[in-house]
């Protein structure tokens, strides 16, 4: 039996964090970090943009911390170990390997999987669902090969890889549902503009599309859309959502049909067991309601507040307003606040023919979101406090 103070379920930035949180309040507990990957916790917001597009991208340069931290801190990590069993009442988790690892504390940083569409041959070759490090790998491989490419969706994660793959001069397509491309985040005269964007890069927009199937035998061949198209393509991501991993919690107080609830402080139902990153179900003090959030600035700053309070010496809330931000082609793109609900009324600073404006987003006279394009960091910290001013009143 392996005794712990600490166990960290998760490798990526939320992961990271907690450890990072933990020994910057607690130098001498015993601290293990488990994780399903073989590399250290790495920078995967890269993993669409630069990493894609370097010739020959340096890995060392991925990691979030030095791999030579963890040792240096007295973090044990179990890299490429699976958890199997959770035991929340005796405080147990059981690897694959058969191994027990007995906790005092632990924090569940597991993030998210692709969603994949139910469909035929979603498991062909040449379907690619960017998630990892060695999904990345293997697409900059097949890339190179084929240069026929369907991106599957229309959100942040599908922008950022059709913009970075055009820009390597491959033949592009993006397939989405809706009309325009970022419809989740964008009022309709904004997110049109964007798809236009898009379109005038060389990228064929195949809008108001929903995927039906991949054809092919081992490798894809081509795409049927369910308005009867076939499209040949000899390489697709599909980039159609993503799904928090709570598997391993799954029927009991730590999972929800929305993640795993936890307080203000990041701690589930459960005393001394905490969720960050992807999984957390929070409540949100500052925009209101309950919010999980998919992004890496969220995960970061939940690992450390959550490893913080872990350690007992400290009491963090989490209260941020959310912010993320992407860059595709020369664009680059902030969002500040609540972009989930549509906006009764828009104020745009700026105009889209020189690609660079603030546009603010309201619900009624209140401000929810500001939308920053092309702007300096200063302009950034701005939108930050102006909108939680507005928040606060």
């Amino acid at each position: 039996m392996i005794r712990r103070d600490y166990l960290i379920i998760g490798s990526g930035i939320g992961g990271a964090s907690a450890c990072e949180g933990i020994r910057k309040h607690d130098k001498r507990g015993s601290v293990t970090l488990v994780g399903a990957e073989i590399f250290h916790p790495y920078k995967r917001w890269i993993l669409s943009k630069s990493f894609l597009r370097e010739k020959k991208p340096l890995l060392h340069n991925l990691s979030v911390l030095d791999p030579r931290w963890y040792s240096a801190h007295k973090v044990e990590t179990r890299l490429g170990a699976v958890v199997t069993q959770f035991n929340v009442e005796r405080r147990l988790a059981v690897l694959a390997n058969g191994e027990t690892i007995e906790f005092n504390k632990a924090c569940l940083a597991m993030g998210s999987r692709s969603a994949r569409p139910p469909v035929a041959g979603a498991g062909l070759g040449n379907v690619i669902y960017l998630r990892t490090l060695r999904d990345a790998l293997a697409l900059r491989e097949m890339a190179g090969v084929e240069k026929t490419v369907m991106v599957v969706g229309g959100g942040l994660l599908a922008c950022e890889v059709a913009a970075s793959l055009r820009q390597l001069k491959l033949k592009v397509s993006i397939m989405h549902r809706s009309a325009t491309l970022f419809n989740r985040y964008l009022d309709p005269e904004t997110a049109a503009w964007l798809t236009d964007y898009f379109g005038r890069h060389g990228i064929t927009m195949l809008m108001g599309e929903s995927l039906n199937g991949f054809e092919g035998k081992t490798v894809l061949r081509n795409i049927q859309t369910k308005s009867g198209n076939r499209v040949p393509a000899g390489l697709a991501v599909v980039a159609a959502g993503a799904e928090p991993n709570l598997d391993l919690v799954r029927n009991t107080p730590l999972s929800g049909p929305h993640g795993s609830p936890v307080s203000d402080y990041l701690e589930t139902e459960e005393k001394g067991i905490y969720a960050v990153g992807d999984l957390a179900f929070y409540p949100d003090r500052l925009m209101g309601g309950m919010r999980r959030q998919t992004h890496w600035d969220n995960a970061r700053d939940q690992g450390l507040i959550a490893g913080a309070n872990m350690t007992g010496k400290k009491r963090i809330r989490y209260e941020q307003i959310p912010c993320f931000w992407t860059e595709m082609f020369d664009l680059h793109m902030d969002f500040v606040g609540d972009f989930s609900v549509s906006p009764t009324r828009l104020e745009l600073d700026g105009t889209y023919a020189k690609k660079k404006f603030v546009a603010r987003y309201y619900q009624g006279d209140r401000l929810r979101g500001i939308l920053l394009c092309q702007q300096p960091p200063r302009e950034l910290d701005a939108a930050k406090k102006e909108l939680r001013r507005a928040v606060e009143k």
